[in-house]
């Protein structure tokens, strides 16, 4: 503007000069054209005023003089006005290098956006899963044996699917049974009703009544009181300290006739409180401290003496029933109980130093252990209103499953009393229990598997392979000596598909029993045998019987270890049963 300004100026000058006629060195007439300061605001009205009036005068200083000088007074004004926004526009970022360096444009330019991490898998396993689904899958195409109907060996093939599923865990156990259990009804293989109609047995109820038993134990501070008391007394050693629970269990074993119950009602909420007030917690990489050598002793010393007394496990009348039906003979109370004394303390003995050795606790030596759990128990006082609360309802239900036989109260609905006592005082919350995920994960699968165990006995399949057996091994024309052995061992280990001892001992006792006998075996002893190992065969898994759910469920022992260890314990619980327990029942006459 300024440029075009000067340039109509000049024109204007030289055109002045040349209408007026006026030389450089000539004075000038007054003029009568308005001068540049008499109007300061409208400068270019002067040029357009000379313009139009070419007769006037100018006066002594040029008019391109007179314009520059105004036109520089407007400039100063301008910068003076618009000297803040100048600022802004020239403004560059604080932390912007100046223009000429070279890291401007790096700088200036957005960092890249982070890649997008994927989200991890959080379905199953897939290997596991994979393997689960071809055992099934084989085993199903396989054409079914003679003398075996369609629908048992299609349950056979879901079954033992489910088995590698529950051990290889693609997914949570309650999950890989609820899978199983769809897969029969989806087959057609089992209905609806018959898939989940064993959540209506009292067991897999009663183990998820223990842990909200267990619940209310530790979070009154009642399990920590007794926990401190074992410590004080027995607690210098782990090794004494698992001793002192193996034989306050089997001292309760023949007044309690449900070793769930005893298990999970009264031991497992013990053995839990000990196992914290020693520090060693599940999930925090202390469980060897003392609770995976804990939980694993107690849940094999239960079967032990569960194994001691006739009045120790539901199942045991059963076998007595079954034995007096096939050999016309009777086993009292105090011949199970006598037969049963040697070997079986020698196992309650043997298993806990065993597992010490092979699955040795953190913890073993504490010698000032007894004077800090005193301490501890001057801390806490006198018993709180629900400390005494909790020990007045666990003293009735455990009254109720002793006597609960005279009663006609059986053990689920003394649990469920003892619960309802519980809740109704506020000792344990409904939503406590159902936060107990545990239990109802128990309680789903320990029921599946009893479904669908149940129906391959009910399909025929467990009778078909007890002939079979009983075929193969008489035809060998051994000594009742080496076929006793040979039947033992396949009673023993068919176990692996039954999730009740109850089932096993229903399904296949009578006719291993028969053969024993048969094959010149002494029928008494026969039967003692059977019965004995009918309690010790729950060791093998984590569902065997009532209370490997309980332990297993506290999840001190991974699956794998759980069935690698209750394997070796088998062996050592039958050379000690059949060896040892063998040369007392020659004492005892027995053979």
């Amino acid at each position: 503007m300024a440029s075009a300004a000067l340039a109509a100026a000049s024109t204007v000058g030289i055109r002045a000069s040349n209408i007026s006629g006026t030389r450089p060195n000539e004075q000038s007439r007054p003029s009568s054209s308005i001068s540049l300061a008499a109007a300061p605001t409208r400068p270019f009205l002067q040029c357009r005023h000379s313009i139009t009036r070419p007769h006037a005068a100018v006066g002594t200083g040029s008019l391109f003089s007179s314009w520059w000088g105004r036109q520089q007074e407007i400039q100063v004004q301008k910068r003076t006005l618009f000297a803040p926004l100048e600022g802004l526009r020239h403004r560059r970022p604080i932390n912007a290098p100046p223009a000429g360096s070279t890291r401007a444009s790096s700088v200036a330019a957005p960092p890249p956006a982070p890649p997008v991490q994927p989200q991890p898998w959080q379905g199953a396993a897939l290997k596991p899963l994979a393997a689960s689904i071809a055992t099934g899958v084989l085993l199903w195409l396989v054409p079914a044996p003679a003398g075996v109907t369609k629908n048992a060996w299609q349950l056979l093939a879901i079954f033992l699917a489910t088995i590698v599923g529950i051990i290889t865990q693609p997914l949570p156990l309650g999950a890989v049974a609820l899978m199983g259990l769809g897969a029969a009804v989806l087959t057609k293989t089992l209905t609806f009703a018959a898939a989940f109609s064993a959540f209506g047995d009292q067991i897999p109820w009663l183990i998820a009544l223990a842990f909200f038993f267990a619940r209310g134990f530790i979070k009154t501070g009642l399990g920590n009181r007794v926990a401190y008391q074992f410590v004080a007394l027995f607690g210098s050693s782990s090794l004494g300290l698992g001793y002192s629970l193996v034989f306050s269990e089997a001292l309760l074993a023949p007044a309690i006739p449900s070793v769930s119950a005893r298990a999970g009602g009264i031991f497992l909420p013990l053995v839990k409180s000990l196992c914290v007030a020693c520090g060693s917690n599940v999930g925090d990489g202390t469980e060897r401290r003392l609770g995976s050598w804990l939980m694993l002793t107690c849940f094999q010393t239960s079967v032990v003496s569960s194994a001691m007394f006739l009045t120790a496990m539901a199942a045991n009348p059963l076998s007595v029933n079954l034995a007096a039906g096939a050999i016309g003979q009777t086993i009292g109370w105090t011949d199970w109980a006598l037969a049963a004394l040697v070997p079986g303390l020698v196992s309650l003995i043997v298993v806990p130093l065993l597992l010490y050795v092979i699955y040795p606790p953190s913890i073993k030596s504490s010698p000032d252990a007894p004077k800090l759990a005193r301490e501890k128990l001057q801390k806490m006082g006198p018993m709180t209103k629900n400390e005494i609360i909790m020990s007045g309802t666990l003293l009735v239900t455990v009254g109720l499953w002793i006597f609960g036989g005279m009663l006609k109260v059986d053990a689920v609905t003394a649990a469920i009393l003892g619960l309802s006592v519980l809740l109704c005082t506020g000792v344990v919350t409904w939503k406590e229990c159902l936060a107990e995920s545990v239990a109802w994960d128990t309680l789903t699968w320990f029921a599946a598997l009893i479904a669908m165990a149940g129906y391959l006995n009910k399909y025929g399949l467990i009778s078909w392979f007890s002939q079979t057996v009983v075929k193969v091994v008489g035809g060998l024309g051994l000594s009742w000596q080496l076929s006793f052995g040979i039947l033992v061992l396949l009673y023993f280990y068919s176990h692996y598909f039954f999730a009740s001892g109850a089932a096993h001992i229903g399904a296949m006792f009578t006719a291993f029993l028969s053969v024993a006998s048969a094959l010149g075996t002494p029928p008494l002893f026969g039967a003692m045998v059977l019965a004995f190992l009918s309690n010790l065969m729950g060791g093998l898994t984590h569902y065997g019987i009532g209370s490997a759910p309980v332990f297993y469920g506290a999840n001190y022992v991974p699956l794998a270890q759980w069935w690698g260890y209750g394997f070796l314990i088998s062996i050592v619980n039958i050379v000690i049963w059949l060896g040892l327990g063998g040369v007392w029942w020659k004492a005892l006459g027995l053979w």
